[in-house]
């Protein structure tokens, strides 16, 4: 029973465990700092995107990121703030090799951001 459990994933990010760690990290950020990150995405993921050449014009960017906009609005924690959706919605559109190697860039990213503000309240408080 458990293993079948373990093997449907609930959330389309959940197959990868590294981008899985990631998008709840940031789920639990403060808004600025998922902002900050939603932009960082979305220019690593334009950039793969670029050299994989799957993008040749600047519409076909704009069409990925409108695909499945309207139709997948349920309420998820990334469809409060525009750009954070749309990082996760070009993520979720690229291929699952392109996926893992953005997952480890997020991870790092969100890791720095953490430290970055462990680090700035430590010196408030001095």
């Amino acid at each position: 029973m458990k293993e079948e459990y373990s093997n449907r994933q609930r959330r389309w990010y959940d197959k990868d465990p590294v981008l899985s760690q990631a998008i709840s990290t940031l789920e639990q950020s403060d808004d600025e700092t998922q902002i900050r990150i939603a932009l960082n995405l979305i220019k690593i993921i334009i950039e793969h995107n670029i050299e994989d050449e799957k993008y040749e014009a600047v519409e076909d960017i704009i069409n990925a990121v409108g695909s499945g906009v309207e139709e997948n609005r349920r309420g998820r924690w990334y469809d409060i703030d525009s750009t954070v959706r749309t990082a996760m919605n070009m993520l979720q559109n690229c291929p699952e090799a392109t996926q893992r190697i953005i997952a480890k860039e997020m991870a790092k990213m969100v890791v720095d951001k953490i430290k970055t503000n462990a680090d700035d309240e430590d010196e408030g408080e001095e």
